[in-house]
């Protein structure tokens, strides 16, 4: 596992107070090292606050066993840079989560980002000065900065959601969180445990930790599709042929509308007969993966068709597990993909094993934890440790945790107490020079996450370069525009059956939080497009004030690269609604 090489720093360095930057940005994951590189490319001072010990964000909090990518190695890393693409090799065709960790250190070593960044330091508020047009930024360790920009890069999936159940401090085992899970690891050999969960990462954990545990209880709510990745070793001259045009393959997987590439059937699947489809998704099905979903191009978008590859999967998971009850609990009910579709090692195989249960608590709630461990409709379950995989706040948690006051003393937590208000998922309105990376309203967890990241990161160094250009204080979206892309990306979620189930796009696994699908569906490339014409307009839907009335037409320095066409040969329904759903 990589080291914290900042982390002895924690008690040794000075507060910063009363200090000027260009620019703060919030987290040092994927979004915020490749923000600071460019931010540096621009000639701007930045400092970045991580309240972790290291870089990685989402890789270096998420250690659990079994943790690992769900995007193939060769599309999953930045592509700013053709020599950092050459050097890095991956070993596997997903990468496990120590070596996507040790890629991360490797980028910040590389580029010499640590000597910018504040590691053990949580940003707790920044606040807008109306008078002197700064942000001003606090954090628990005492510093108080300001910044011309504050650049939130605090992750889609980063704020960890550990329900508050009864009597947990009562219980003598530890309990872990998947999304926060201790670097020294865990050593499971030979204790009682339980899983409270089956999303992601407990489907990515469970199969490791039964290998260990002397017996393990999961505890299911809510059943998951699962795919099998069929992961192996990288093949080298997969590796070398796609080095060999790097740029290409890149430029290949952006055009695409997940931001990565694979194959895909845009033939409606009831058009085929079920000789066909069986034959066809058995095909995909032995690929594995995310591209499963490739199988039929109206998988997504039709009930019907939905409603086939649905049992395709209730099929095999029946074929796997050998105790007819236990599949019958394990097999969902809902759309296949409505929920993000997991990718896993052996997770229904795991149930076979006969230390291994399964509890359904849909009907009976975990009721509260004792001395010895859980109680479920009466039942105590007796642990020496506990597992909750019960996932995040997804995409709004991490803004809530700090406390972000705009123009007038608006809060952002008050402005998206209905749901997230922005525009392009990249500001919102009463929050000027507020930008946000992967933000609500934007493709972020429906694309490949790191083109995502970087096309935003591009986005704002093209608007930063064009302020510092033009003399500009300040920018900001008008509401209107802002409530014309709200409307838009929920006119264009309405088209996909994603927006149609409980899941935590939108908000469904926190109680009390509003029922918003958050995620821009309409394609990456769409929104690409998007972004392109509003910056090609001279920002079209911001008001920036205090610019020169010359040398007003931005340049592209970064955004150029995002030029691409849309695959038209996959173009999604949503894709066609986005092109056709006015935004202004």
């Amino acid at each position: 596992m990589p080291s914290d090489p900042m982390s002895r720093e924690k008690n040794e360095r000075p507060l910063e107070v009363d200090v000027a930057f260009d620019a703060v940005v919030v987290g040092a994951g994927f979004a915020g090292m490749y923000m600071l590189h460019c931010l540096r490319g621009l000639g701007l001072s930045a400092r970045v606050y991580e309240a972790g010990g290291g870089v990685g964000g989402t890789w270096y909090w998420n250690r659990y066993p079994g943790a690992r990518c769900d995007v193939e190695s060769m599309q999953y890393s930045y592509s700013f840079s053709e020599e950092l693409d050459q050097e890095w090799s991956w070993s596997e065709k997903y990468s496990p989560q120590p070596e996507i960790l040790d890629y991360a250190n490797h980028v910040a070593d590389r580029f010499d980002l640590r000597r910018d960044i504040r590691f053990d330091t949580k940003v707790t508020a920044a606040t807008f000065d109306d008078a002197a047009r700064r942000w001003i930024v606090e954090t628990d360790r005492g510093d108080r900065v300001t910044a011309q920009f504050c650049i939130m890069a605090v992750g889609c999936l980063s704020a960890a959601n550990l329900p508050p159940f009864a009597g947990m401090a009562d219980f003598r085992g530890p309990i872990y969180h998947t999304g926060h899970w201790p670097h020294e690891g865990v050593d499971f050999t030979g204790l009682e445990v339980g899983v409270i969960g089956t999303g992601s990462s407990a489907i990515q954990s469970i199969p490791v930790i039964a290998q260990q545990a002397a017996s393990l209880t999961v505890f299911q709510r809510t059943p998951n599709y699962s795919v099998p990745a069929w992961n192996d070793k990288l093949d080298p001259e997969y590796e070398r042929a796609i080095k060999a045009d790097y740029p290409a393959f890149r430029a290949k997987a952006r055009a695409r509308p997940t931001g990565f590439y694979f194959e895909f059937n845009t033939s409606p699947a009831l058009d085929a007969t079920p000789e066909e489809r069986e034959r066809q998704y058995a095909e995909f099905w032995a690929r594995g993966g995310l591209p499963f979903l490739g199988a039929y191009g109206d998988l997504l978008f039709d009930k019907a068709a939905n409603d086939t590859i649905a049992e395709f999967a209730r099929d095999k998971i029946r074929g796997i597990v050998k105790d007819p009850a236990t599949a019958a609990l394990l097999c969902p009910d809902n759309v296949f993909g409505c929920k993000r579709l997991c990718v896993d090692t052996g997770y229904f195989e795991t149930y076979n094993l006969p230390h291994v249960t399964l509890v359904d608590v849909s009907t009976n709630p975990i009721e509260r934890f004792t001395e010895k461990g859980v109680v479920t409709d009466g039942v105590e379950y007796a642990f020496d440790a506990v597992v909750c995989a019960t996932g995040f706040a997804a995409m709004t948690g991490s803004f809530d945790r700090v406390a972000i006051t705009g123009r007038d003393g608006l809060t952002l937590k008050e402005k998206w107490r209905a749901g997230p208000r922005t525009y392009l998922g990249l500001t919102s309105a009463g929050f000027p020079n507020l930008f946000m990376i992967t933000g609500p309203g934007s493709p972020s967890v429906l694309a490949s996450m790191i083109p995502a990241i970087e096309q935003h990161v591009d986005w704002i160094a093209d608007c930063l370069g064009h302020m510092r250009d033009t003399g500009a204080e300040t920018i900001e979206p008008t509401v209107a525009h802002e409530d014309n892309w709200v409307a838009h990306v929920n006119e264009v979620a309405a088209v996909s059956l994603r927006s149609t189930c409980s899941s935590w796009y939108v908000g469904a696994n926190i109680p009390g939080r509003p029922r918003v699908f958050m995620p821009y569906i309409g394609g990456f490339p769409i929104y690409v497009g998007k972004c392109n014409e509003v910056l090609s307009n001279g920002f079209e839907g911001f008001v920036i004030d205090g610019a020169r009335e010359a040398d007003t037409r931005p340049r592209v320095r970064f955004t150029e690269r995002w030029r691409a066409e849309l695959d038209l040969d996959v173009i999604s329904p949503a894709a066609v609604a986005a092109r056709r759903v006015p935004v202004v």
